[in-house]
């Protein structure tokens, strides 16, 4: 299985069976070693502050902290020689967020939002990835910095 496949397996997998991530209507989209995509849709259940009809502060944390852990997921896979779903599991059971940092540019208004992440530094032990949200018009939401255990 190539690189690509696991990672195309992995997002369906996660979209699945994340139960908070399902909640908050979070999908990934799009994740290799370089960038990775989540959007979500707006919901009512997702106000956080119902006099102006704004997306809560918590669902645009969280939304950044998977696309960060997603790419730094990507980035831990692509350095193994051997894509076992064993040799999978073993390594990504490892995988956990150090420290995340979000910056809120703007009201979070919009009917879809798109969390993107690149990784900035991808060690043996630790990467850092930084992550944008927009909604669909492109106004920029929020930005972050996510550090997360890798080995």
């Amino acid at each position: 299985m190539t690189h690509e496949e696991t990672f195309m397996e992995l997002a369906q997998y996660w979209n699945q069976t994340m139960p908070f991530n399902k909640l908050l209507g979070l999908e990934i989209t799009q994740f290799n070693s370089q960038e990775s995509v989540v959007s979500i849709v707006w919901d009512d259940k997702l106000i956080g502050n119902p006099e102006q009809k704004i997306l809560h502060g918590g669902v645009t944390a969280s939304a950044l902290d998977l696309a960060g852990g997603v790419v730094a997921a990507a980035n831990i896979l692509t350095q193994l020689a051997e894509l076992s779903p064993e040799i999978i599991a073993q390594s990504l059971s490892r995988l956990s967020t150090i420290d995340l940092r979000t910056d809120f540019l703007r009201p979070g208004r919009g009917e879809k939002f798109i969390a993107t992440a690149k990784i900035i530094r991808s060690g043996s032990k630790v990467a850092v990835a930084r992550m944008e949200m927009h909604n669909e018009k492109g106004d920029h939401i929020a930005f972050g910095t996510g550090t997360y255990m890798v080995g």
